[in-house]
């Protein structure tokens, strides 16, 4: 495919979520966890922990989605889960520690693919983080991991967690583009196909170890349900 095969439009804008898609969050989250429990005297499975961690993401997000908690951005989710995960496995430790703990999320390590892939991509396309992400964390992140955004963009800006679809068109508004004229990079089908239906093009890059064992928790999809399909960001620059 060219940036101008799967429609009318020419693609402008490349949007990308950037949990899985971009960085190793699971690796780099393990990791972080195995310091704090050495730095603490503790042993366990931090792997577990790690997957429990993230897999309170989505139900704490709806929360805020359904208005049953205010705006709450990712970082206090993120506590949220953590003090009760820490609750749960009887470890107590000082703010201080939990505090940096809770930011290792600003501290995720990019897939080998990606800071090439997207340096590649942006010779040609804007590129800007779509990240339910708040907008300090993505950009410690940008820093740490040494990702070249030209803009950084989060749900935060729009008040709207994706799958919202006020966030996805919100990124083609405050870019100025059409909503056509953008394209969603996502390893994650439900991601690109709420920007589908807000009307953006997508791109789906697969990352078979995000949850560190290949094809788990892989979502099935249709092999043509999105514009591109490509192995890694380098693929999709390729075939972009």
């Amino acid at each position: 495919m060219t940036a101008s095969s799967a429609g009318a439009r020419v693609i402008r804008v490349l949007a990308f979520d950037v949990f899985g898609t971009v960085v190793d969050w699971r690796s780099s989250i393990i990791g972080e966890l195995e310091r704090f429990g050495n730095s603490q005297g503790l042993q366990r499975d931090w792997g577990a922990f790690t997957d429990s961690w993230r897999g309170g993401y989505v139900p704490a997000m709806n929360l805020v989605r359904r208005g049953e908690l205010p705006w709450t951005r990712l970082d206090d989710l993120h506590r949220r889960i953590l003090d009760e995960l820490l609750r749960d496995a009887d470890i107590e430790a000082n703010e201080d520690d939990v505090d940096h703990l809770n930011r290792a999320w600003h501290r995720l390590s990019p897939w080998p693919d990606a800071v090439e892939g997207l340096y590649r991509l942006k010779e040609r396309f804007t590129i800007t983080t779509l990240s339910n992400g708040n907008v300090s964390l993505l950009t410690d992140m940008a820093k740490h991991a040494g990702l070249p955004w030209d803009c950084v963009l989060s749900a935060e800006i729009f008040g709207h967690y994706k799958p919202d679809p006020e966030a996805y068109l919100g990124c083609a508004q405050i870019l100025d583009v059409a909503p056509d004229e953008a394209m969603l990079v996502a390893a994650h089908p439900s991601d690109l196909r709420a920007a589908r239906d807000a009307g953006l093009r997508t791109a789906y890059v697969d990352r078979p170890l995000e949850w560190g064992q290949p094809g788990r928790y892989r979502v099935p999809f249709e092999a043509d349900e999105f514009d591109v399909t490509a192995t890694d960001l380098l693929d999709l620059a390729d075939k972009l």
